[in-house]
């Protein structure tokens, strides 16, 4: 397992609310077995990219920040 930093895992939850609002698109009682190719990449590409966004944002906020000294 990797150890993530807190960065990484504010991503994590921010590409969790897509996957999230997907799967509901979807239907939550629908098995992961039943899911169609095309209804897995899309999950797949929600939670990657999802997760990307979040990661660049925090960067922008990070660059934002006020050096301390």
């Amino acid at each position: 397992m990797v150890d993530l930093t807190e960065q990484e895992k504010a991503a994590m939850r921010a590409a969790m609310r897509r996957v999230a609002e997907t799967m509901a698109e979807i239907g939550w009682g629908t098995r992961f077995q039943e899911l169609s190719e095309a209804q897995v990449l899309t999950l797949i590409e929600v939670a990657v990219g999802g997760f990307q966004e979040a990661m660049q944002a925090i960067a922008r906020q990070d660059a934002k920040a006020e050096v301390p000294f």
